[in-house]
């Protein structure tokens, strides 16, 4: 062979650069992004069930070897970098404790930390690759954004092979349709499989598995159904010989002859929170004959009180159950919230350490809904405040109650409440969501409210009377809407284009904050009355994913109360401001004194969205006396009351200085009144008003000697929103002699429960206002 010379390569050379258009420094455009450095090597891929394409365990293969990850200490930051990994824009959520199944192989990555803005995954601290001391039970899983990254190159992600699964349950009536109030509680069970919706055969169909299915649509359990009503659907033959008074029924399910068999074998324990979870058998498509001798599979489930009364059954009796030791809070919709249970009178939340859907589940069925659809860690729902009173809560999945099943009580420092556990549970299908909508607004978030009235055949679509619309009535509106808390209830909207809907059909909404839709809030019904006519006085809404949510410190209340005879001539800034109580106008200023109960006050807010008030900063009024803006004219309610609930004082306190004073470790002030600063509360900080602050007090001169009730309430009238205004208000014992005062007993959450008032009733003496 000839050598090459060096003239013929340099040729080479340029006839290649001719043809690269890179080596000419203008390099031809790609939508394909740079390749990470940190991820060559790595190939990824969701995997598990039950899920959808988008959502998984996150498996990951190196050196050709697939593993999984540990949740200890997993993130929703690390959930964004994985999500982009696996070629989509973010994530939101993450699961724990192997929600999607466990995995085999290797746990690569364990304690993984990330900050969220990392391109690859190996930029993020771990312990190493392939060291861990977890097992598959801690398997950790993402949920990521239904939205691709433009121009994802996925040749590092290897999409896990997809074996046939269930993916949706419903239940279609047999007889009947369209004409059944919601939700459905009985009919023909039917799954969702990748060609469509199926039947199940019959043959061994158990309780067990009607108890899975009852669950999965969203209620606690089932009955038995009478089978032999829908027998003539499969025995009923090609020309069926009609029968005296039954002709009309019998067409009728011989319209329903046709039947598609997808499974013909379903084996649950009657624990899981999945049909997918169960052994199934699936038909294939080259099977001919198909559940012979058997018909569709049939369920009838038993709705809990709650949407028994929506669909028009009769709500049945049950046992008495006594006081209830489970409830959920901070959720926006129903079935959804941090969960807390109650000790000792004392509520308290629960560790999320080995939680998972088993638990969930018997926490969503205890409370009357179905199975769980997501068993939620790292206080997704809100932080709590107070006692921790379970950790590693582990249940069958059969237990009637949390409480049933093993746990380990804590101590403090087994956990923080920034573990605290919390559930999504599966509810019934009501529709309630079909009769409003939003219009005119900039997002599907906001708008002017229309609902639909009228029956079926006179059927529309109008607005909502303005007139008395506030945050309680914009939070059922939001949570029928599914779009979570209420921002801002608006009684007029100027700025909203009504279109083609000008009529208004409803007014004197008046709702509670806990109803399931408008409808169940007290209103005039047919007879609309506003005060203010046109389509811009009417309802609107600002929904949000998040809220704040205050609670006051109950302990330091009871700690810091003592009596002060303030000179009047020291009162002259609090008279102006209405801190005193109305017999001060009669005092022979500036001589004499008055009696103050004095108190710190330390509001923390523990939601998941900062709390700000409701008028902006250009709205705030200036006090000269005090030097100083306020940014709310009553931010909370102080009360004496007597045992039979009579106001006998009262103060209020304006938000002159709505600040960040204290933060939890990680989190930052960024609230601060000084120099006509930004007010608000920051999630996990707390606001303190200290006992020496002017207006921090009750103005007691008035009140004779006896036993009362402290009352204090933050956010009185509602009119910033909160994702629970439940435990706004706190309680406590009071004895007074004339010369001293005595505050204990001192509790938050429901205070205005007749739980709360039947704890007051057993305070001895109670009933006397005199001294003891």
């Amino acid at each position: 062979m000839r050598p090459v010379s060096v003239w013929q390569w340099s040729l080479w050379g340029l006839l290649l650069c001719l043809l690269c258009s890179s080596c000419l420094g203008s390099p031809s455009p790609s939508t394909a992004p740079e390749k990470r450095a940190g991820s060559q090597g790595l190939r990824f891929r969701l995997a598990g069930f039950p899920r959808k394409p988008f959502e998984g365990r996150v498996e990951i293969q190196r050196a050709g070897e697939w593993g999984t990850i540990c949740d200890d200490d997993f993130t929703l930051q690390a959930a964004h970098v994985l999500c982009r990994e696996l070629g989509f824009t973010e994530a939101t959520g993450w699961t724990h404790s192997a929600k999607y199944g466990p995995g085999t192989g290797r746990i690569w990555l364990d304690n993984l930390s990330c900050s969220g803005t990392e391109r690859s995954v190996t930029e993020c601290a771990s312990r190493g690759w392939g060291n861990s001391d977890c097992t598959h039970d801690e398997d950790a899983g993402v949920i990521c954004k239904d939205e691709r990254l433009p121009g994802f190159s996925d040749s590092n992600v290897i999409e896990v092979e997809h074996h046939l699964q269930v993916e949706e349950v419903r239940i279609r009536p047999a007889v009947g349709r369209g004409r059944r109030p919601l939700p459905v509680t009985e009919g023909l069970v039917e799954v969702r499989l990748p060609d469509g919706w199926s039947q199940v055969c019959d043959k061994g169909w158990s309780a067990h598995n009607s108890h899975v299915v009852c669950g999965m649509l969203g209620f606690p359990s089932e009955k038995r159904v009478n089978v032999a009503f829908y027998r003539p659907i499969i025995k009923l033959k090609a020309k069926p010989k009609p029968r005296v008074g039954r002709g009309p029924i019998k067409r009728l399910l011989a319209q329903r002859q046709q039947h598609s068999f997808g499974l013909h074998g379903v084996a649950c324990v009657g624990t899981e929170a999945h049909l997918s979870l169960c052994s199934l058998e699936f038909y294939r498509a080259n099977d001919t004959t198909r559940c012979p001798g058997g018909g569709p599979a049939v369920v009838s489930c038993v709705p809990s009180p709650l949407y028994a009364a929506s669909s028009g059954q009769k709500k049945q009796q049950s046992k008495p159950q006594g006081e209830a030791r489970v409830r959920l809070k901070g959720g926006a919709h129903p079935g959804e919230g941090r969960v807390e249970v109650l000790k000792a009178g004392t509520w308290g939340t629960v560790c999320d350490r080995k939680w998972d859907l088993q638990a969930a589940s018997v926490v969503c069925r205890e409370l009357g809904f179905g199975s769980a659809r997501e068993a939620l860690s790292g206080a997704r729902m809100g932080q709590g405040m107070g006692a921790i009173h379970l950790s590693e809560v582990r249940c069958s999945g059969q237990e009637p109650s949390l409480w049933k099943c093993p746990h380990r009580n804590i101590t403090a420092e087994d956990c923080s409440h920034s573990q605290d556990a919390g559930v999504r549970c599966n509810l019934p299908y009501t529709g309630v969501e079909t009769k409003i909508r939003l219009s005119g607004g900039r997002s599907r978030h906001e708008g002017r409210v229309e609902v639909q009235t009228g029956g079926p055949g006179s059927l529309r679509w109008g607005l909502i009377c303005g007139d008395d619309w506030g945050t309680l009535e914009a939070m059922v509106a939001c949570r029928q809407l599914g779009l979570g808390y209420a921002n801002h209830g608006l009684q007029e909207t100027w700025y909203w284009d009504s279109g083609n809907i000008t009529e208004v059909v409803m007014s004197g909404v008046h709702c509670t904050g806990t109803e399931l839709s408008l409808d169940q809030c007290a209103h005039h019904g047919t007879h609309v009355a506003c005060k203010r006519t046109g389509s811009h006085f009417t309802a609107g809404v600002i929904c949000s994913e998040t809220a704040s949510d205050l609670l006051l410190h109950s302990a330091l209340v009871q700690e810091t109360a003592y009596i002060e005879d303030r000179p009047l001539h020291m009162l002259y800034c609090a008279a102006e401001e209405n801190c005193l109580a109305s017999s001060a106008r009669s005092a022979n200023w500036p001589y004499g004194h008055r009696r103050l109960l004095r108190f710190s006050s330390q509001i923390h807010n523990l939601g998941r969205a900062d709390f700000r008030p409701k008028a902006g900063r250009h709205s705030w009024v200036w006090h000269e006396c005090h030097g100083h803006y306020h940014s709310m004219d009553i931010f909370t309610h102080y009360d004496i009351l007597t045992p039979n609930g009579t106001k006998v004082a009262e103060g209020h306190k304006a938000s002159f200085c709505l600040e960040d004073t204290e933060c939890q470790e990680d989190v930052s002030k960024r609230y601060e009144c000084a120099n006509f600063g930004e007010q608000g509360i920051t999630v996990g900080c707390w606001d303190l008003y200290r006992h020496d602050i002017d207006c921090q007090w009750i103005d007691i001169t008035d009140v004779k000697p006896g036993n009362y009730i402290l009352q204090v309430v933050i956010n009185p009238n509602f009119e910033v929103a909160e994702s629970d205004f439940t435990n706004n208000a706190m309680k406590c014992n009071c004895k007074y002699d004339g010369h001293r005062i005595w505050v204990h007993n001192c509790h938050i959450g429901d205070a205005f429960s007749e739980e709360a008032n039947r704890r007051f009733e057993r305070y001895p003496g109670q009933t006397s206002n005199q001294i003891i």
